[in-house]
């Protein structure tokens, strides 16, 4: 009987702690705007649902050896809790002018500064084939949000199309670029 009376006793002394915990996932939207004031999700190629680009004049009257430009803003929005990066992914093209042009992509300080003269931190090579695979891409960053009101930082990226020497008279290309943002957590 004396054993089990100790182990009463022993029961009497135990107690217990809980602990819970909730987890929220944050916030990861990059969105892009023509004219670095509008932005918008343009999630799709889908016709109607990229962004516009305007670029500079003589992009509808294309002779041998024009250079036109025109800027694409980026910036993770408001919501957005985590920082990241940016890259352009791809183009893809469509028309008899297409394998007449090429491009590249340098980040500028403003839409202003997207000239086609503009120079800044090359992210695709000019002479880049319009609708060709951007393999080896240099990153840009993206500012997270603040998570309720406030956007990260603009990114100003300035798209320049170059025309060849034997651009055909007439002919007319479309193209679409592919811009991708990975979060850095």
């Amino acid at each position: 009987m004396l054993g089990l009376g100790a182990a009463m006793t022993l029961a009497a002394w135990t107690d217990q702690e809980f602990a819970t915990g909730s987890f929220t996932a944050g916030s990861f939207n990059v969105v892009g705007s023509a004219d670095g004031l509008t932005f918008a999700d343009h999630a799709t190629s889908d016709p109607g649902v990229p962004a516009a680009l305007s670029f500079s004049t003589g992009f509808g009257n294309l002779s041998k050896s024009s250079v036109v430009a025109a800027a694409y803003v980026l910036h993770l929005d408001a919501t957005t809790t985590v920082a990241g990066t940016g890259s352009v992914v791809s183009s893809t093209a469509s028309g008899t002018a297409s394998t007449h042009l090429t491009y590249g992509v340098i980040e500028v300080a403003s839409v202003a500064a997207c000239t086609p003269a503009a120079t800044g931190t090359m992210r695709v090579p000019a002479g880049t084939a319009l609708g060709a695979a951007t393999t080896g891409t240099t990153q840009y960053t993206l500012a997270a949000g603040n998570g309720t009101t406030t956007p990260g930082a603009d990114v100003f990226l300035c798209i320049q199309v170059t025309s060849d020497a034997t651009l055909p008279q007439g002919s007319t290309a479309t193209a679409t670029w592919q811009f991708s943002a990975t979060s850095n957590s």
